[in-house]
C-alpha cells in the first residue's frame, strides 16, 4: 500500500514484549520495517522467577515473517543494557516503548511493603531507568518517540491496586514532563491506558472479558503515536476493545475567594456548590492555565464582606435584562395610588387619571419607580439574587430613593431594563446596596428612565468597609417658599399595592401587628409619589413634563388616613423638600429634593423603518384588515339604518402592524375612515391578527377582552352594538364574522373547580410523617392548612403526636391560607412560599417564621 504508515530504518525497544501487549506492538512495528529490541526477563506475572524463552519465541515470530529482531533478558532496572543491544546491534534508537509490568493485588490493609517496592521498581524505576539511558542518544539525533502504559487504575483507581494506581498514574505525570522538556529536540511522549486480555489483567477481569479485549486493538493507537508523522505530544489516551479516546483534565470554573479577608471553613462550604458545579467546567493544559486564576487573584485585594453581603462577588454584577409594558390604565391607576383627583374637578389632576383628557393624558413622572422597582420585588420574590447578597426580606428596608425623567414618560411604552449593583456601603451594624437601574424605550432605544434604588439591609454590616459620602439635604432656615397638606385616604396602601408592590405588611392587619405595627402602613413610595404631585402643582404650573429627578430618604413610616403635609424651598432649578405627618409631627421623607427642566425635553425620533410600521394602513390597501374595513364600508352604505339604531362613532386601535380606524354610525349616513377622526364613544385596542380571527370567527370576543387581548374604553356598553359585524363576514379573509359583541355581560364567569389535589396531598403527607416523625419535630409546631377552590381543611402537627388529620386545630402556632392550586405549587417546591407570600397569594396568621420550613412537603406528588 502506497499510503501505509512504514517504520523501515527506525529501532524500537519494547519492553514486556514476550506476550500480551508487548508481544503485540513488537510484531505490529516489526511488519512495517521497525527494527525491534525484544525484551522480556522472563518472569511470572507477579514478578518472580526468569527466563529466556518468551523473548526468544517472539523473536523468532519476527523473523519467520521476514522482519528483524534481537531479543534481551535483562530487568528493565538494566535500562542500561537494553538500550545497549539496540546501540550495539544496529547503531541506532529511535522508539521506546515502555511496557513492562507486574501485578502484586491486595487490599491496602494487607499489603507489604515488598508489594509496594517491587510495583515501584518494575513500572516507575524501571521506566525511568529504560528512558534516561535512551534519552541522550535521542536528543543527540534530533529525534525520538517515547510511549509509557498507563492504566486505567492509575486515572480512576481500583480496589485492591493501590501500589499499581501509584505507579501507573506516576508515568503520566512522568511522560507529561519528558513532552515538555523534549519537544525542541522532535522527542515526542505520550502515554496510553490500555484494556488488552493479559496474563495481569487475568486476575482483575472475567475470562470471557480477557478473551474479548486482544492486545491487537490497542497496537496501532501505540504504533501510530510512535510513528515519525505523528506529531502528538503530552497526551493520554485509554484504548481497548475497538474504543480509542483522548482524556484531559478538567476543573470546574471554581470559586475565587478575594485576598484580604478570611476565608473560614464556613464560607467553603456556603460555597461548596460553586466549587464543585462541573457546568462551566475548564481544560487547563499546563502548569500557567493551571495557576492563571490564582496569579490573577494575587492582583486583586477583597472589598470585604460577611455572610449577608460579599462585595466582590456582588459589586458591579449586571442583571439580566428585562422587559415590562404598561398603559393609560396602569398609570391612572398609580396616580390615583398617590392621591390624584381628589378634587374630580380639578382639571390638572384630571389630566393624571383620564385618558380622553382635553389637553391630553400626562404620566406623571414618579411612574417611573415603578416598572424597575416591580422587577427588583418579583426577583426578590421569586428567590433570584445578585450573587453574594445572601439575605432575605426580612432584612430589606427601602432606604433612599432616585429617579430622574430624561424625558417625559409617554402614555403607553414597552421598556427594557438593565440593572446593576453600583455600590455597597458599610455602615456599621447595618449595611446599604445601590442598584442601579436604567430603563430604555424598546422600540426606540432611547433611555428613559434612571432609577437608583437604595435598600437598608438591616444588621449586614460591620466589615470595615466604604461607608460611602453623605449626601443630606437640609432645608433653608426659613420657611417654606411652598406648603401643600393633604390627607390621605383610609385605604390608600390597598390602592397604591395594585401598581405592583404586594407585601402584605401594607393591607394585613394580622400581618402588620406580627412586624410590630399597630396596623397595615403606606408604602414608602406613596408618601414620594405624593411629593412629586405637590412640587408639580407648586413650582412646575402643574405640567408633569417640567419634571426632572426626585431624590429622597424615607425617615418614618406613614399610616394610610395621616395627613401629609410637603414644604417646599425653590433653590434655582431645585426645590428642597421635607414632608411631615401632621398627626405625629414626624418627618417621614427628608433630605429630599426635585429638579425641573426649564423647557419640554423632546423625544428621539424613532427609527424609520419603525414609523413606516406605524402608519394606518392605506383604505383599500392590500392588507387583510383593510379588506374587512371595505367589506364593512360596503355593508354600512347598503344599511343606512345602522346609523339610527347604533348612534356611536367606534375607534379601531389595531397593533402588529399599527393603524387606526374611525367607523362612524351616528353622523350622516355613517361612514369608515381611516385614522382617527373626531372623538370617539368607544374604543376598542387589540393587535390585526385578533382583530382579523375575531372578525373571521375564529376567535370569541369574550374570550379576547377576558384574556386581556382586546381593551375596551370609553362607553363600554356600545361596543354590545356591534353585533351587526356577524353579518358582514371578512372579505377575502372567508365567509365567517364576529361571533358576538365584545363586551362581557354580567354573570358570564363560571366555576370549573375539580375536586383539587388536597386530600391526596395531606394523605401522601400523612404516611411520610408516620414513616419519619424527625421531620416534624424539626419544625416543632402545630400547622393549620386552609385550602380554598376547593375548600378543605388540614392539621399538620409537628409536637407531641406528629401527624395529619383533616380538620380544624383548637390552637395552631401558624395558619397558612391559599388555593389548591398554590398548594400543589408548594408542594412542587417549598421555597415558593416566600413568592406566593410575596404576590398575596398565600396568607399567614401567626408565627411567620414557621412558613419557611415547609421542606417537608417536597415531591409529595
Amino acid at each position: 500500500m502506497s499510503n501505509e504508515l512504514r517504520f523501515n530504518g527506525k529501532v524500537a525497544i519494547v519492553t514486556g514484549a514476550g506476550n500480551g501487549l508487548g508481544r503485540s506492538h513488537a510484531l505490529l512495528l516489526a511488519s512495517r520495517g521497525a527494527k525491534v529490541v525484544v525484551n522480556d526477563l522472563g518472569g511470572s506475572s507477579t514478578g518472580g522467577g526468569r527466563g529466556s524463552e518468551a523473548a526468544d519465541k517472539v523473536v523468532a515470530e519476527i523473523k519467520a515473517a521476514g522482519g528483524d529482531a534481537v531479543a534481551n533478558y535483562d530487568s528493565v532496572e538494566d535500562g542500561v543494557k537494553i538500550v545497549q543491544t539496540a546501540l550495539d546491534t544496529w547503531k541506532r534508537l529511535d522508539i521506546v516503548i515502555n511496557n513492562a509490568g507486574i501485578l502484586r493485588d491486595t487490599s491496602f490493609q494487607k499489603m507489604t511493603e515488598q508489594d509496594w517496592e517491587l510495583i515501584y521498581r518494575v513500572h516507575l524505576l524501571g521506566a525511568f531507568r529504560v528512558t534516561q539511558a535512551a534519552w541522550p542518544h535521542l536528543r543527540d539525533q534530533g529525534y525520538g518517540r517515547i510511549l509509557f502504559t498507563a492504566s486505567a487504575a492509575g486515572i480512576y483507581g481500583n480496589f485492591g491496586q493501590a501500589n499499581y494506581s501509584m505507579a501507573k498514574l506516576g508515568l503520566v505525570g512522568f511522560a507529561n514532563t519528558l513532552a515538555i522538556e523534549g519537544r525542541k529536540k522532535n522527542i515526542l511522549v505520550n502515554a496510553i491506558a490500555p484494556i488488552a486480555g493479559s496474563r495481569m489483567t487475568e486476575t482483575v477481569l472475567p475470562k470471557e472479558v480477557v478473551d474479548a479485549l486482544r492486545p491487537e486493538y490497542v497496537s496501532p493507537l501505540a504504533a501510530w503515536l510512535c510513528h515519525e508523522d505523528c506529531q502528538e505530544s503530552g497526551s493520554l489516551f485509554e484504548v481497548g476493545g475497538g474504543f480509542m479516546a483522548k482524556l484531559r483534565w478538567e476543573r470546574t470554573r471554581g470559586k475565587v475567594f478575594k485576598l484580604g479577608r478570611a476565608i473560614t471553613p464556613e464560607a467553603v462550604q456556603k460555597s461548596w456548590e460553586s466549587i464543585t458545579d462541573f457546568t462551566e467546567a475548564t481544560h487547563p493544559t499546563d502548569v500557567a492555565a493551571g495557576l492563571q486564576p490564582v496569579m490573577d487573584n494575587l492582583t486583586s485585594q477583597s472589598k470585604g464582606g460577611n455572610e449577608f453581603i460579599d462585595v466582590d462577588a456582588a459589586l458591579g454584577y449586571q442583571f439580566p435584562e428585562t422587559t415590562s409594558s404598561y398603559d393609560e390604565r396602569d398609570l391612572a391607576l398609580y396616580a390615583l395610588g398617590v392621591g390624584a383627583a381628589q378634587d374630580p374637578l380639578d382639571t390638572k389632576e384630571l389630566q393624571y387619571v383620564y385618558e380622553l383628557h382635553a389637553d391630553g393624558f400626562r404620566p406623571l413622572p414618579t411612574y417611573g419607580v415603578i416598572p424597575a422597582l416591580n422587577i427588583v420585588i418579583r426577583s426578590a420574590a421569586e428567590g433570584k439574587q445578585a450573587p453574594g447578597l445572601n439575605y432575605g426580606l426580612d432584612r430589606v428596608l427601602h432606604g433612599e430613593q432616585y429617579t430622574e425623567l430624561l424625558r417625559p414618560l409617554p402614555p403607553k411604552a414597552t421598556l427594557r431594563h438593565k440593572g446593576r449593583i453600583k455600590d455597597i456601603f458599610d455602615k456599621g451594624k447595618n449595611a446599604l446596596v445601590l442598584t442601579e437601574v436604567t430603563s430604555y424605550d424598546a422600540q426606540t432605544g432611547e433611555p428613559l428612565v434612571r432609577n437608583e434604588i437604595t435598600t437598608f439591609i438591616r444588621g449586614a454590616g460591620g466589615w470595615g468597609g466604604n461607608r460611602g459620602s453623605v449626601t443630606d439635604i437640609p432645608p433653608p432656615e426659613r420657611a417654606p417658599d411652598a406648603v401643600i397638606t393633604e390627607k390621605t385616604h383610609e385605604n390608600q396602601a390597598l390602592l397604591y399595592r395594585l401598581s405592583g408592590d404586594w407585601n402584605p405588611l401594607h393591607a394585613d392587619p394580622e400581618f402588620a401587628r406580627n412586624f410590630g405595627f399597630q396596623r397595615p402602613i403606606l408604602h414608602g413610595l406613596c408618601t414620594f409619589g405624593y411629593v412629586g404631585r405637590h412640587v408639580i402643582k407648586a413650582f412646575a404650573g402643574g405640567d408633569p413634563r417640567l419634571f426632572k429627578s426626585i431624590r429622597v430618604r424615607f425617615a418614618e413610616t406613614v399610616l394610610p388616613g395621616e395627613t401629609l403635609r410637603t414644604e417646599m424651598w425653590k433653590d434655582g432649578d431645585r426645590v428642597i423638600v421635607r414632608c411631615k405627618v401632621v398627626e405625629r409631627d414626624k418627618v417621614v421623607i427628608s433630605n429630599a429634593a426635585v429638579e425641573l427642566y426649564q423647557e419640554v425635553p423632546k423625544a428621539q425620533a424613532k427609527p424609520a423603518a419603525s414609523a413606516q410600521a406605524s402608519a394606518p394602513a392605506p383604505a383599500g390597501g392590500d392588507s387583510a384588515s383593510a379588506r374587512v374595513f371595505e367589506a364593512i364600508r360596503a355593508y354600512v352604505a347598503q344599511h343606512p339604518e345602522l346609523v339610527g339604531k347604533v348612534a356611536n362613532v367606534y375607534l379601531f386601535k389595531l397593533t402588529q402592524p399599527d393603524s387606526t380606524w374611525t367607523l362612524d354610525l351616528k353622523n350622516g349616513a355613517g361612514t369608515v375612515q381611516v385614522g382617527a377622526q373626531g372623538k370617539a364613544d368607544c374604543s376598542l385596542e387589540l393587535t390585526d391578527a385578533d382583530f382579523l380571527a375575531m372578525t373571521s370567527g375564529k376567535a370569541d370576543p369574550q374570550k379576547l377582552y377576558f384574556g386581556g387581548k382586546l381593551k375596551i374604553t370609553g362607553n363600554v356598553m356600545a361596543s354590545q352594538k356591534l353585533g351587526f359585524l356577524a353579518k358582514v363576514g371578512s372579505a377575502g379573509e372567508g365567509s365567517g364574522a364576529a361571533k358576538a359583541s365584545p363586551a362581557p355581560t354580567s354573570g358570564s364567569g363560571s366555576s370549573t373547580a375539580g375536586n383539587g389535589r388536597a386530600p391526596a396531598i395531606f394523605k401522601a403527607l400523612g404516611e411520610r410523617l408516620a414513616q419519619r416523625p424527625e421531620l416534624a419535630r424539626e419544625v416543632g409546631a402545630v400547622i393549620q392548612f386552609h385550602v380554598t377552590e376547593p375548600q378543605g381543611s388540614w392539621v399538620v402537627d409537628g409536637k407531641d403526636a406528629p401527624g395529619v388529620r383533616e380538620g380544624k386545630a383548637d390552637k395552631a402556632d401558624v395558619t397558612l391560607r391559599l388555593s389548591d392550586e398554590d398548594l400543589v405549587a408548594l408542594v412542587q417546591d417549598p421555597q415558593a412560599v416566600q413568592r406566593l407570600f410575596q404576590y398575596g397569594k398565600m396568607r399567614v396568621d401567626g408565627d411567620v417564621r414557621i412558613a419557611s420550613r415547609l421542606g417537608f412537603l417536597k415531591q409529595l406528588i
